[in-house]
């Protein structure tokens, strides 16, 4: 009874399906096959504008040349202290940057706040001995379980805006906070000022593919070489697109977000007072002491101890295909607790 993360999530039946559908294809390489042909068309629909994709094989791949993109190497990128590019990407970041840096700030519950900003930037002298602010990333859903609505991006957008900064946003759970407000992808995106979006596939269904979305044309213009330059163009490049391809056009990467924010619903009303941050996603966190923590794994449960919110916290995870008795077991044992 595993809720220790959506990476241990299977792969899709529309997934496998188009990649045995793309294999014996005979198709031109680097990105001039049919699938990867029909992304910049497929999510141009998706998002009712004009937008570029990339697939890529990994979520650290997307978020560190998307910000490549915007951010010089003496650029820094305002996060939030606990966001995934800076505790859990091993320096991406200033790898694919070629030296760009977080400037860190902190907020409640996972998420950034214009005046938490605000707070941080009137910190920073602002001469040449510091890194340059050149870009936002903003994490949908955050790190704790939370997520930002399209009011909320756009607040956030307006204060990069207004000092030059663009706006990227961590989508790995874009789809799990896109459900959770029951708005469009556009309005939690381009609509609210996001420039460009690293796409979430594989914790939501996917095998070994993400996408970058470029929702500002000319950020696109140096992604191609970029992303060859750094080994994440593959030379059969058809069967990263057919997966992404698949979950959106199937409307699964939908089904599967409801699947996986339905089941830490219905664990976090078996928690009741004990969680830490609102559910707003598919991933709860819980103060369960050590005896408590020790309890739940002797009874087959598998699940994080979370620093970052305290030595008594633990964070649950649940998959989109997670098995409906393992909640449902999981829910006994957390109503049990006193």
């Amino acid at each position: 009874m595993d809720f220790l993360s959506d990476n241990a999530a299977g792969v899709h039946q529309a997934v496998l399906a188009a990649v045995a559908e793309a294999a014996p294809a005979c198709a031109s390489g680097y990105d001039a096959d049919p699938w990867s042909r029909r992304l910049d068309e497929t999510f141009s629909d998706l998002f009712a504008r004009p937008v570029r994709a990339f697939a890529v094989p990994s979520g650290t791949a997307a978020n560190g040349l998307a910000l490549a993109a915007c951010v010089p190497p003496w650029g820094g990128i305002y996060a939030h202290v606990h966001a995934h590019v800076e505790v859990d990407e091993a320096g991406a970041v200033p790898f694919f940057t070629h030296g760009a840096s977080h400037i860190l700030v902190a907020g409640a519950h996972g998420k950034l706040t214009p005046e938490g900003l605000e707070a941080t930037a009137a910190k920073r002298r602002g001469d040449v001995h510091q890194v340059q602010p050149a870009a936002l990333t903003i994490t949908n859903a955050t790190e704790s379980g939370t997520s930002y609505g399209p009011d909320e991006v756009a607040a956030l957008s307006r204060w990069a805006s207004a000092r030059g900064l663009r706006v990227h946003m961590d989508g790995a759970r874009f789809a799990n906070a896109l459900v959770h407000h029951g708005c469009t992808p556009a309005e939690l995106s381009a609509d609210a000022g996001v420039d460009i979006l690293s796409f979430g596939c594989i914790k939501n269904g996917g095998m070994s593919a993400e996408a970058i979305l470029v929702f500002s044309p000319e950020l696109a213009e140096t992604l191609p070489v970029r992303r060859k330059r750094a080994g994440m163009m593959p030379s059969k490049g058809r069967f990263a697109a057919a997966q992404v391809l698949a979950l959106v056009e199937s409307g699964a990467w939908l089904d599967n977000a409801r699947a996986a924010n339905a089941g830490a619903q219905r664990l976090a009303r078996a928690a009741r007072s004990r969680l830490i941050h609102p559910v707003e996603a598919n991933a709860l966190f819980l103060r369960l002491h050590a005896a408590e923590r020790a309890g739940l794994r002797d009874a087959g449960f598998a699940f994080y101890d979370w620093e970052l919110d305290g030595p008594d916290a633990a964070r649950f995870v649940v998959r989109w295909d997670q098995d409906p008795q393992a909640i449902d077991a999981l829910a006994r044992a957390l109503a049990r607790l006193p």
